[in-house]
């Protein structure tokens, strides 16, 4: 028998937890790269652009090569080539925006079976060579700091110069010497901020996508453990703290997801001085009279996979 939160035929509804020590969890072009921000509250933010990347790079770090399990949105191919290859597959020539519906919805139906990420986020793949729309059952909010946190843009000194003409040394007649021994560069980061994120799981659209019990378990698994092997200067320590899922009895749900995710509240220790640590919060989670719903925290050691 399947355990609940690895049913793909229930919906699921879960508070994804992480946070980060001296790094920068998600940079924002527009502004240099410093951490984003909600400039009202500023509370950290992290797209679920970044969220949903990492969970790819896991899939394709674990299983990388396997079938069914390809990342489509990644840099190593152009997307018109990878709806191609489908077409190729099937022996189906493509004609661009007059192609058949019936071709379309089998090329659909093959980039689903192929890419992982296509059945588990969805993607829009209506280009040159169109491979259609699917909408994916696995969604994933924004994710926003518990508290405001501070952007700091530390200034960093390194000993490789950059171009030969700076690397030479001149000695002048008073004894002056020129030319670069270091260089200067910016690294943007924040010392700590723990960060709150939704995620839902729609067994209608698992339906459509063949999404199985496996995937669900892969993303689950991926949300606990991608931080591991995304490890880079400029992140700095990043962690799952929780993952927090509710699974429903059936397809359809037995209560509104906002009830159940608001049932998991962080509060912080100490106001009087920022917080620095997880050990600064306290979670806790409201279990008692759940309306045919089941709890887990798969960041505590429940079974993931």
């Amino acid at each position: 028998m399947t355990e609940a939160h690895l049913d793909p035929e229930r919906r699921q509804d879960a508070v994804l937890l992480f946070d980060v020590t001296d790094g920068n969890p998600n940079g924002d072009p527009d502004a240099g790269n410093l951490p984003r921000l909600d400039p009202e509250t500023m509370q950290g933010l992290v797209s679920d652009v970044a969220v949903k990347r990492k969970v790819r790079d896991f899939v394709h770090a674990t299983h990388a090569g396997e079938a069914g399990y390809s990342i489509y949105v990644q840099n190593e191919s152009a997307l018109n080539d990878l709806h191609k290859r489908a077409y190729d597959d099937l022996s189906i020539k493509s004609t661009g925006s007059k192609q058949a519906h019936g071709d379309i919805a089998k090329v659909r139906e093959r980039m689903c079976s192929t890419y992982f990420d296509i059945r588990t986020f969805g993607a829009v793949m209506t280009t040159q060579v169109n491979a259609g729309q699917v909408r994916g059952p696995v969604q994933v909010s924004f994710a926003r700091s518990i508290d405001p946190v501070v952007p700091l843009d530390v200034s960093i000194t390194r000993i490789a110069i950059t171009k030969p003409e700076d690397a030479k040394v001149s000695v002048s007649e008073d004894g002056k010497a020129s030319g670069k021994q270091t260089e200067m560069g910016r690294k943007p980061m924040i010392p700590y901020g723990l960060y709150r994120a939704n995620v839902f799981v729609s067994p209608l659209f698992a339906r459509q996508t063949g999404f199985r019990s496996e995937d669900l378990a892969l993303v689950w698994r991926a949300l606990t453990l991608m931080w591991d092997l995304d490890r880079s200067a400029a992140r700095g320590t990043m962690a799952c703290r929780g993952l927090h899922v509710f699974s429903h009895s059936g397809p359809w749900g037995d209560a509104p997801a906002q009830q159940l995710l608001d049932r998991v509240q962080v509060r912080r220790h100490g106001v009087e001085r920022p917080p620095r640590t997880f050990a600064d919060y306290e979670i806790s989670i409201d279990t008692a009279d759940l309306p045919g719903v089941s709890y887990v925290d798969l960041s505590a050691g429940a079974p993931v996979f």
